[in-house]
């Protein structure tokens, strides 16, 4: 009788958790909304329900906003696992990602940056879609050429944030490139969040052309 009764109250707080959440999300309450929200309740226990039950994000406040398209396509958390080679070891036979090379003359107009809005890591616009066509048809007739995918952000934000969100975006773009045929272990993904701006500018300009996937190359001999 009494696990009977443990069991509806679980039920129960996690109906009234999933309610909660749907309503942070539809008036746009965030975290802060959650906490105050759960305290009504369940009261003083709520901070330590949500903390044993994993739905606190980063204390900061930084976090990653998903669209509901995001999560019908799931293509950056997609569990494709990583490359078998790990470039720059012993064996591998290829070198470190720093190595890798930029894509000159032709192939320059292969592997073009492919860009992003704001917070996001999914592409968007049908350009940059092209882009990925382009690039996973080489790759699938040039066998023997490996890819490193950087992810890159802009300056906003602090470099834990970005550097999750570019390798949200370093994984999309392989996970497209996989999906068009191309072999997972000829393509590594590599974040470098804020490190690495193409544009020093502190504006929108500057940081939409650094909100960015760059293609580096390497032709296995």
């Amino acid at each position: 009788m009494k696990n009977s009764i443990k069991s509806l109250k679980i039920l129960f707080a996690f109906c009234a958790l999933t309610l909660v959440l749907t309503s942070c999300n539809r008036n746009g309450d965030g975290m802060a909304g959650l906490r105050s929200k759960a305290k009504n309740l369940w009261g003083n226990d709520a901070e330590g329900m949500l903390a044993s039950e994993g739905f606190y994000g980063p204390q900061d406040e930084d976090f990653i906003p998903l669209q509901e398209s995001d999560l019908h396509s799931q293509l950056a958390d997609s569990a494709i696992p990583l490359p078998r080679d790990v470039p720059g070891e012993p064996g591998s036979g290829i070198p470190s990602l720093d190595q890798f090379r930029e894509a000159m003359a032709d192939l320059a107009k292969i592997f073009q940056n492919v860009y992003f809005n704001t917070d996001d890591y999914v592409l968007r616009k049908a350009e940059h879609i092209a882009i990925l066509e382009r690039v996973a048809s080489y790759l699938k007739e040039h066998p023997r050429t490996y890819v490193a995918v950087c992810g890159n952000c802009d300056e906003r934000g602090s470099e834990s944030y970005n550097l999750a969100l570019g390798t949200r975006r370093a994984n999309y773009v392989r996970a497209a490139l996989v999906q068009r045929g191309v072999d997972p272990n000829h393509i590594h993904p590599v974040s470098y969040g804020k490190e690495k701006p193409l544009d020093m500018g502190h504006n929108p300009n500057s940081w939409a052309k650094n909100r960015r996937v760059e293609f580096r190359i390497h032709e296995k001999t």
